[in-house]
């Protein structure tokens, strides 16, 4: 296909989004040119010409730049300071997908989710929601495949983007028919310089909409109350919904009031999409759910393990500790901005914390404040068997570690996997 012949654009950081993109740009009939600046991956990128941005003869129409790769914020790359002196666009691949999709005269529809936290536990149940009604659909961005990897659909089909702060700063066209912004907590503050500045990124999802699409913002958290107060001036279709909407509301893989709040989300975006209300039910109790979201991994002489690794801030580690009554809590790694502030209602529910990685200690301080029987073990390793052998009287041991991994593990699902073969093994 030729939906992009006569374009030229550079790709900087070839991961899990970048050398997909760079292959479709190419397969699109692009001229495109890749650099990352580790050699391994270099190496890995055979055929393409590989070259900094900066060194490129001749326009580029964009620079495709990785989302973890900062364009201001903290410090901007070098390749992305020179881009944005010399007026070159710095673009997300969904950016580019939507392009696509519309250069190839499609009309299949945008659905898009952000949030601090849920984002990707309501993209796939949404994913999962239109699979049941039999309507196709592609889900990926943020969550699973990169964006610009996904199949061209039809007139018919959806796309069911997870968008989060870093890619929602680099669109410059896409429109959502549907967009959803689930929660505000502080995060990725040193991206974004402040919570206003995260706010602004995040409002994104809702940029370009005109009067046929939908809304839908979350209204449990005061940052996004604000955000839906600003919503009612635009001229999309509001829809508020909160964890409240629907009560009672739990499936066995998404216990919890703020997974009521994502179903919600689901419901109302299905909805705008023309799903039909026995679908939507269908899909919700047949959703599997996500790994590392509160996902039991092994049950021991009535002990249950709960790989919650997903929680790398306070406030997706209260929603999980919101659901039990009496715990043994596994926490620590790389503290986000604010630490633990949030979690103390939660303090008198844990039956012991077992702390690890380089905050360990830093949550220990908070938790001696409080008269939480506590021990900084380091490791995993240490800290499974240790929260077993505590663990008799509550039956339950929930890892969810309130802070980033990447202190001991190279990302979240590496670090869940660990917790979950040592759950296991206890229970050989």
């Amino acid at each position: 296909m030729s939906i992009f012949s006569g374009k030229r654009y550079a790709v900087l950081g070839l991961g899990k989004a970048g050398l997909p993109a760079a292959l479709r740009l190419r397969e699109l009939g692009a001229e495109v040119f890749v650099w990352d600046d580790d050699a391994a991956s270099r190496e890995a990128a055979a055929g393409f010409s590989v070259t900094r941005p900066s060194k490129v003869r001749g326009r580029l129409d964009a620079v495709v730049l990785s989302p973890g790769i900062p364009h201001k914020l903290p410090k901007p790359h070098d390749e992305a300071k020179w881009a944005l002196g010399k007026g070159v666009p710095i673009l997300t691949d969904a950016e580019l997908l939507y392009q696509a999709v519309r250069g190839q005269g499609s009309r299949a529809r945008f659905a898009g989710i952000t949030g601090t936290n849920g984002k990707s536990t309501t993209t796939a149940l949404l994913a999962h929601i239109l699979d049941v009604a039999g309507v196709p659909n592609a889900a990926g961005a943020n969550l699973g495949p990169a964006a610009l990897s996904l199949p061209l659909l039809p007139d018919n089909g959806v796309y069911v983007l997870e968008m989060s702060s870093y890619m929602l700063e680099r669109i410059v066209t896409l429109r959502f028919d549907a967009a959803t912004m689930l929660n505000l907590s502080p995060d990725h503050l040193e991206r974004h310089g402040d919570m206003a500045g995260y706010a602004a990124a995040k409002r994104e999802i809702f940029a370009r909409q005109d009067s046929t699409c939908t809304a839908v913002i979350g209204i449990d958290d005061t940052e996004s109350r604000k955000m839906a107060a600003w919503l009612h001036d635009g001229p999309a279709q509001v829809v508020e919904i909160s964890g409240d909407d629907i009560q009672e509301w739990h499936v066995k893989a998404l216990p919890g009031r703020h997974n009521a709040q994502n179903a919600s989300a689901a419901t109302a975006m299905a909805r705008a999409l023309g799903v039909e209300w026995g679908a939507i039910a269908q899909g919700i109790a047949s959703f599997p759910g996500l790994a590392h979201r509160q996902q039991e991994v092994a049950l021991r002489d009535g002990v249950r393990f709960i790989n919650d690794s997903k929680a790398t801030n306070a406030d997706a580690a209260s929603r999980a500790m919101g659901c039990y009554m009496r715990f043994v809590w596994i926490a620590g790694g790389v503290a986000k901005s604010g630490g633990m502030d949030g979690l103390e209602p939660f303090f008198s529910r844990i039956e012991k914390a077992f702390l690890i990685g380089q905050d360990g200690e830093a949550f220990a301080h908070r938790l001696s404040e409080a008269g939480v029987a506590h021990e900084v073990v380091g490791t995993l390793e240490r800290a499974v068997p240790a929260a077993f052998a505590a663990a008799g009287d509550c039956g339950v041991v929930l890892f969810s570690p309130a802070a980033a991994s990447f202190d001991q593990f190279v990302n979240f699902e590496a670090r869940g996997e660990c917790f979950a073969a040592l759950a296991q093994g206890e229970a050989e």
